[in-house]
């Protein structure tokens, strides 16, 4: 019960660690309410940029059931690792901000970018170490660690669990630079969360093989 409470806890966890990231939502949230002039606008944004989240952590988390019918949890951790772990140097090397004029989007445009975004920064990977310890017995292929309508289940409560984590947290960021400072402070002191992000996804990386 312990465990399977910390690992609710965790995927709420990783939500809001996603959400304050300015690259992964609350920014363009930001922006179009600026843009707009509505305050309205800023909090219609954070329902398909935490739809597009969403459906990035589904596929991960759906992909990964596929995978593990015919691979055990143990074999399914050394794919999982090596790509959050190139994700991660990738993005050391490589950072990649919005552009203010392209703040313009229509929110099945936003769904898109922000499933886009969370699948591109490996949202959905660093998921599946939490999931695939909460479904899987050690040393069975994970096709019989449970059955299938409860990985299912599991998978969506996971999925649920850490939407509302990335939305609590994007809203909270979104109403304080909204309300306390407004978008000229991120033009003059961006956040910038690559480096942090980066690690992140490596240690992940490194702790998957250890789940």
């Amino acid at each position: 019960m312990e465990t399977t409470f910390t690992s609710w806890l965790t995927l709420a966890g990783l939500g809001a660690f996603h959400g304050l990231n300015p690259g992964m939502g609350w920014l363009f949230a930001v922006a179009l309410g600026m843009q707009e002039r509505k305050r309205t606008a800023v909090w219609r944004a954070l329902i398909p940029l935490t739809l597009g989240h969403v459906l990035a952590i589904a596929v991960a988390i759906a992909v990964a059931m596929v995978a593990g019918a015919a691979l055990s949890p143990g074999m399914l951790r050394w794919p999982v690792a090596l790509l959050l772990t190139g994700l991660g140097a990738r993005q050391l090397y490589r950072h990649v901000h919005p552009r203010w004029a392209a703040m313009r989007v229509s929110m099945g445009g936003l769904t898109l970018w922000s499933f886009l975004m969370a699948s591109a920064h490996g949202a959905g990977l660093m998921v599946l170490p939490v999931f695939l310890s909460m479904t899987a017995v050690a040393g069975a292929p994970s096709c019989h660690a449970r059955g299938a309508s409860t990985q299912a289940l599991a998978g969506a409560m996971a999925t649920l669990v850490h939407g509302l984590g990335y939305l609590a947290v994007t809203a909270l960021a979104a109403w304080f630079v909204v309300d306390r400072f407004g978008l000229g402070l991120l033009r003059r002191a961006w956040i910038n969360l690559d480096v942090i992000w980066a690690a992140a996804l490596i240690l992940t990386g490194g702790l998957t093989l250890f789940v």
